[in-house]
């Protein structure tokens, strides 16, 4: 039996978010109406995306020796993910500044700190020790760019199914492509790396085959309350959105992708995993803040069977 367990590689944060009724214009000040002060990270997200959806998971990543470390790693114990491979460095945790209005949307300042010191030596050892019991590897770009290539290279080396969320978008070289069964990009990601405005699914399309073309088996552009445009060299397939009402869209893209990993994980067909990962995206933005806002799979397995199975709009090749 294939393992069904999945291995994220990525980054590590203590999230410090903001709320307040509008965001501030260039050098203003507003009051906010709440902070709080919780587990981030694309990487840890995605890991407890994935734990939370009945995964088995083990995060690649590096905290600091600071109190912020302390913190995120238990949180991160709280939520089921396997700490094994979490490496405690001389430097202090990676920090997130989140600020969110009152209509939902964020901006965000990363600042890497430990993650900076993860390496392709102990992506190597990782994947090594967890190779038996794991599928799937998740990517993205909260890393060094070098080590996200390598863990990519390494975990195609190793017969793992590689899921990349290339975010923050950032130019990769060419021949990390090949190695990556699944991208996960959303529009603007998808326009930053591949010089296609993504406005509408005809736009998330001709994006699409510009992955394809580089060797990338699967694009699937996340398209917001548009849903998600899912092309393979066989078929191109548009998924319509769960309807939900925003508060955050914090951490929507890490719980589509940790979900749509543990699906994968667990031998769901694509069109499934799909939906699943599409239903924890939603469902993420109807509560504030990162973590606290990743579903379980019971949530998941409610929006899926409120909304009857509609089949995806096939739009051929």
């Amino acid at each position: 039996m294939e393992p069904q367990g999945v291995v994220v590689v990525g980054s590590i944060s203590a999230d410090v978010t903001a709320f307040t009724r509008r965001l501030p214009r260039r050098g203003e000040t507003v009051l906010g109406d709440d902070v709080t002060l919780v587990l981030g990270g694309k990487g840890a997200n995605q890991a407890v995306a994935a734990a939370r959806a009945g995964a088995p998971t083990w995060l690649v990543g590096c905290v600091g020796t600071d109190p912020f470390g302390e913190i995120v790693s238990s949180a991160l114990r709280s939520h089921g993910v396997a700490l094994t491979e979490v490496r405690t460095v001389g430097d202090r945790t990676g920090v997130a500044h989140i600020r969110v209005d009152a209509s939902g949307e964020n901006d965000i300042v990363m600042t890497p700190l430990a993650n900076a010191d993860l390496s392709a030596a102990m992506v190597d050892e990782s994947i090594r020790a967890v190779r038996d019991k794991a599928s799937v590897l998740l990517l993205q770009l909260e890393i060094p760019a070098e080590v996200a290539c390598h863990a990519a290279e390494a975990g195609a080396r190793a017969g793992l199914t590689v899921v990349l969320d290339p975010a923050p978008a950032q130019p990769l070289p060419d021949r990390v492509w090949p190695h990556v069964a699944v991208v996960t990009p959303n529009e603007s990601e998808a326009g930053a790396l591949t010089g296609v405005e993504v406005v509408d699914v005809a736009s998330a399309e001709r994006a699409a085959a510009w992955f394809l073309d580089r060797g990338v088996r699967h694009a699937l552009i996340t398209l917001g309350s548009a849903g998600a445009l899912s092309v393979t060299p066989e078929r191109t397939r548009h998924f319509p959105a769960y309807p939900v009402t925003p508060v955050d869209t914090t951490a929507a893209g890490d719980a589509f992708t940790g979900s749509l990993g543990a699906a994968l994980a667990a031998g769901l067909d694509t069109a499934t995993a799909i939906r699943r990962g599409m239903a924890a995206g939603a469902l993420a933005t109807t509560l504030p803040g990162a973590s606290p806002s990743l579903p379980d799979r019971k949530a998941v397995d409610e929006l899926v069977a409120l909304h009857a199975v509609t089949e995806p709009d096939d739009r051929g090749r």
